[in-house]
C-alpha cells in the first residue's frame, strides 16, 4: 500500500490556481490539460483516476465545466475554503483584466484583440490538449477494450455535437464499463478527499434551487441590481456545456433588454478571447459596461459572482454524494468506462474546435508540434510554452 498522497493548504491552493489563472489560455478543454499537468503529473496530489472522476462529474453539471473541476480540486485538497481559494485564484485575474478593459475599451480594443497573438494562443491550446490526451489515454485507456470505448465516445461526440452527444457518450461509457469492462481492484491507497459533509451538501443544493425560484420573484418589483443578479444567476444555473455555449444566452439576457449594445457585447467577447482563465469571466466585462447603474466595478463583481455562484453550490452539493458512490464496486466498474469516455470527449474537442481553429497552415502545425515536444519530452512548464507559442503566432502573422 502506497503512502497517503500529500494535500495542499488553502494558501497553496490559492497561489497554485492564481498561477493557472494568469497563464491558462485556450478555453475549457485546455484548462483540463493544465489542471492535470499541475495536480496529477507535477504535484501528484491527485491520482489520474480521481481527477478523471471529478472531470466526469462536472460533465453532468450545468455551468462552466473547467471552473467546476477547479472548485472540485480545491474542495478535495482543503475543503470549502480550498474550493473558494481555487475559484478566486483561477477566476479573478481574467475578471479584473476584463473590468479594466471595459473602462478603457474606446482606447484599447485594437491592442487587446491583436490577431497574431490570439492565433498563437490557439496553437498553444492544440499542444496543451494533445499533451493532456496523451497522458490521460495512457492511464485510463491502457488496453484495447477501453481504447475502443474512447474511440466510440469520440465518434459519438463528433457525429452528435453539443451536450446531448457528450451525455450519451458518458452514459454509454458507464454501461459498457459496468457490463463489459474488467475492473481490477487497485492496491494503491485511495486518497481521502476533503469534501463537505452531507448536511452542508443538502443545504447547498437547497440554496441553489431556492435562489433559482426566488430571485425572479424578488427581481420583478425590486431594484435594478436584483434583476441583473437574477439574469446572470439563471445563465450560470441553466447552461450546459459551459464556455462558448453561454454566449447566446447572455446575449439574450443583456442585449435584447437594451442593458448593453451589441457592439459593446461583441467587443467584450473579443477581449475575453485574449485573457487566460474561464470564458465565464466575460460576465465581469458585461457588468462593468452596462449602460445604467449598477455598472463599473460593482456591476462587474455582481455579475461575476452571480454567474459563478450556481457552479459552486452544485459542486459543494453533489461532490460528497459522488465521493460515496465512487467507492461502490458497481459504480467503480461504470467509472472505468466513464473515464475512457472522457478521454474520447477530450479527443473530439481536440479535433473541433481546438485543432480546426488553431491549425490553419503548415507553420501553425510546426509551431504546435514544437510546443507539444517541449511539454512531452523537455517537461517545460506550460505557462512558458504558452507564452512562447503566443509570441510565435505573432511572428508567423508578420512573416506569412
Amino acid at each position: 500500500m502506497s503512502k497517503q498522497m500529500p494535500k495542499l493548504s488553502v494558501s497553496k491552493v490559492f497561489f497554485t490556481f492564481l498561477k493557472l489563472g494568469l497563464t491558462s489560455f485556450g478555453g475549457p478543454v485546455a484548462h483540463l490539460g493544465y489542471f492535470r499537468d499541475e495536480f496529477v503529473a507535477r504535484r501528484r496530489c491527485l491520482r489520474e483516476e480521481t481527477y478523471a472522476d471529478i472531470v466526469a462529474l462536472c460533465q453532468f453539471l450545468p455551468g462552466p465545466a473547467s471552473s467546476q473541476v477547479g472548485i472540485g480540486i480545491g474542495l478535495s485538497q482543503a475543503g470549502i475554503r480550498g474550493g473558494l481559494a481555487a475559484w478566486a485564484g483561477f477566476t479573478l485575474p481574467s475578471a479584473f483584466a476584463l473590468i479594466l478593459f471595459a473602462y478603457g475599451i474606446m482606447a484599447l480594443p485594437e491592442a487587446v484583440v491583436e490577431d497574431g497573438w490570439l492565433h498563437g494562443l490557439k496553437i498553444a491550446a492544440v499542444a496543451v490538449v494533445a499533451h493532456a490526451i496523451w497522458g490521460m489515454a495512457k492511464a485510463l485507456c491502457p488496453d484495447k477494450p477501453r481504447g475502443g470505448v474512447a474511440v466510440l465516445a469520440t465518434i459519438l461526440a463528433l457525429l452528435w455535437p453539443g451536450v446531448p452527444g457528450q451525455m450519451a457518450a458518458i452514459v454509454g461509457g458507464a454501461f459498457l464499463g459496468k457490463f463489459f469492462l474488467r475492473y481490477e481492484q487497485s492496491n494503491v491507497q485511495e486518497p481521502h478527499l476533503f469534501v463537505p459533509g452531507k448536511r452542508s451538501a443538502l443545504f447547498s443544493l437547497c440554496l441553489f434551487f431556492g435562489l433559482l425560484l426566488i430571485l425572479p420573484l424578488l427581481a420583478a418589483g425590486g431594484p435594478p441590481w436584483l434583476a441583473i443578479a437574477d439574469s446572470f444567476y439563471r445563465s450560470g444555473a441553466l447552461v450546459f456545456g459551459g464556455g462558448h455555449v453561454v454566449l447566446p444566452l447572455l446575449q439574450a439576457e443583456v442585449v435584447n433588454p437594451g442593458w448593453i449594445s451589441k457592439d459593446m457585447f461583441l467587443a467584450g467577447y473579443g477581449a475575453a478571447q485574449a485573457v487566460p482563465g474561464p470564458l465565464f469571466t466575460f460576465s465581469a466585462f458585461l457588468g462593468s459596461a452596462l449602460n445604467d447603474a449598477p455598472n463599473g466595478w460593482f456591476g462587474g463583481l455582481l455579475c461575476l459572482l452571480s454567474i459563478f455562484l450556481p457552479s459552486f453550490l452544485l459542486v459543494v452539493g453533489v461532490l460528497p454524494f459522488w465521493e460515496s458512490l465512487r467507492k461502490n464496486q458497481t459504480v467503480r466498474r461504470a467509472l472505468v468506462g466513464i473515464n475512457a469516455a472522457v478521454v474520447g470527449l477530450l479527443l473530439a474537442a481536440f479535433f473541433h474546435p481546438v485543432w480546426s481553429s488553431g491549425i490553419l497552415s503548415v507553420g501553425d502545425f510546426v509551431l504546435a508540434l514544437a510546443a507539444f515536444c517541449l511539454l512531452l519530452f523537455w517537461k517545460i512548464p506550460p505557462w512558458i510554452v504558452v507564452g512562447a507559442t503566443g509570441l510565435g503566432g505573432a511572428v508567423l502573422s508578420i512573416l506569412v
